[in-house]
């Protein structure tokens, strides 16, 4: 009986990153382990290592390590919601106040209404005097809405025609902030509703109140003597507001 001659090498010798098959009987007789690579991440350059797992190592050597990127937090979105909007809520209260006192001698820098245009608080403005307008006419809000902005631009464009230096902006602004004279005396006017002369008086006042606030803004000295004719529209545009608040 010969003896068997020297085994043949295998044709292709597996490397280590490769996996083997044996035969179950085989088995038994294998045994080892598998070194798990120490990696260790720098997080920041702070000094700072963490040790990777073998998951994440796995996915790195297999040229998956975009998936474990984490991108860093922008500080421009991790602002507060007003600063998102461009909304200044100390800003809005000054310019209601100045607004409400018109009077030079209370020392306002009234200016700032015109000169430093918002949309935000003139909207809510609006909307209130919409709100307070609903008694039994709910579609007077879209068109006290429209009266506004299409308001605002007739005065804009006359303004203009007539030589002043102003944006449909600032007029836009400064005719919805002069609504809140109509949004102060609407309660009294329903405290003295049944008295028709103090309530056409107070009614005449508030008029005369929105009109001033948003003329004394908008007509400046470059009109010179062509001043009426630019308050008189603003005052048409106020009575006709409160015609749509009580419903003449």
């Amino acid at each position: 009986m010969q003896s068997p001659g020297p085994q043949q090498p295998p044709l292709y010798a597996p490397s280590n990153g490769d996996f083997t098959f044996v035969s179950s009987a085989d088995a038994e007789d294998l045994s080892g382990s598998i070194t798990t690579p120490d990696v260790k991440l720098n997080l920041g350059g702070g000094g700072e290592f963490i040790k990777e797992s073998t998951a994440t190592t796995f996915l790195r050597q297999r040229g998956y390590g975009w998936l474990l990127e984490v991108e860093d937090d922008d500080p421009e979105d991790n602002k507060p919601l007003l600063e998102e909007l461009d909304i200044d809520l100390k800003d809005i209260y000054y310019k209601i106040r100045c607004v409400l006192m018109p009077m030079p001698s209370l020392g306002f820098n009234r200016q700032v209404v015109r000169d430093n245009p918002d949309f935000w608080g003139p909207l809510a403005v609006v909307l209130f005097f919409s709100m307070i307008s609903l008694y039994g006419q709910f579609k007077v809000v879209s068109w006290i809405i429209t009266i506004w902005i299409f308001g605002s631009l007739t005065i804009f464009l006359l303004a203009r025609v007539l030589g002043g230096e102003v944006a449909y902006g600032q007029v836009l602004g400064v005719i919805g902030y002069s609504l809140l004279p109509l949004i102060v005396i609407a309660p009294v006017l329903l405290v003295v509703g049944s008295f028709e002369v103090v309530s056409t008086l107070i009614k005449l006042f508030g008029v005369f109140w929105a009109a001033y606030s948003a003329a004394s803004l908008l007509v400046g000295e470059e009109f010179k003597t062509k001043k009426p004719l630019l308050i008189y529209p603003i005052f048409l545009l106020y009575i006709y507001f409160l015609s749509l608040y009580t419903g003449v």
